[in-house]
């Protein structure tokens, strides 16, 4: 019963900061009818993954007591419509200039990961890739059919709105991988199509250097 309590109180905790904050150890565990034991457990978990603010509260007279607020990285928690903000802004490009938008992205995408595409090794630029997907939030992974061939799965599309609405971001994507692997990818599959995941087969020229086993 514990494990589906605790996080419970956490979100609670973290609501409270949100809402009605700053709050004392003693004022949470009031306000959540726990005793003050539990809330300076989530306090310390909270605190030491850099989600709150610790504030000394200075009285007349008595010892000086602290109270909590949610820091900026603790927005992350809470529900954001970013996703909006982009549809609303792009819908007010023509084509061409969104065109234009997403092919700006792709260029500095390619500089910024250029070191990928000076690598040797097929397998080690499959790899340097999909990780840095990962990372971005695509929850990739990759799989070697050959010494010349992989594929790249995406389970998740962090701009999926957006690509559902623009082909041109998936376009962007797909020549991103051509030209940072120096390869044929082809895309079999699309979450904004209606996908399960995001496919890329990956085709090697054959007479390039091959990837280590």
């Amino acid at each position: 019963m514990k494990s589906h309590q605790e996080p419970s109180t956490r979100r609670s905790i973290m609501i409270m900061l949100k809402t009605q904050g700053p709050f004392s150890v003693s004022e949470l565990a009031r306000e959540l009818n726990i005793t003050e034991m539990a809330v300076r457990r989530h306090i310390h978990t909270l605190d030491q993954e850099g989600l709150l603010i610790t504030e000394t509260v200075r009285i007349p007279t008595g010892r000086p007591f602290l109270r909590f607020r949610l820091s900026e990285r603790a927005e992350e928690h809470f529900p954001h419509n970013y996703h909006q903000l982009a549809l609303d802004l792009l819908s007010e490009l023509d084509e061409d200039a969104v065109a234009v938008l997403f092919e700006g992205r792709k260029q500095k995408l390619l500089s910024r990961y250029q070191s990928i595409a000076d690598t040797q090794d097929h397998k080690e630029r499959v790899a340097a890739l999909t990780d840095i997907q990962h990372h971005g939030g695509y929850m990739a992974r990759y799989e070697q059919q050959s010494e010349d061939q992989y594929t790249i799965y995406e389970y998740n599309c962090p701009i999926n709105q957006i690509a559902n609405r623009y082909d041109i971001a998936c376009q962007c994507e797909q020549q991103l991988f051509e030209q940072l692997l120096q390869a044929d990818v082809k895309r079999t599959e699309c979450i904004a199509k209606g996908g399960h995941c995001c496919v890329y087969q990956i085709q090697f020229p054959s007479n390039s250097v091959a990837g280590s086993e």
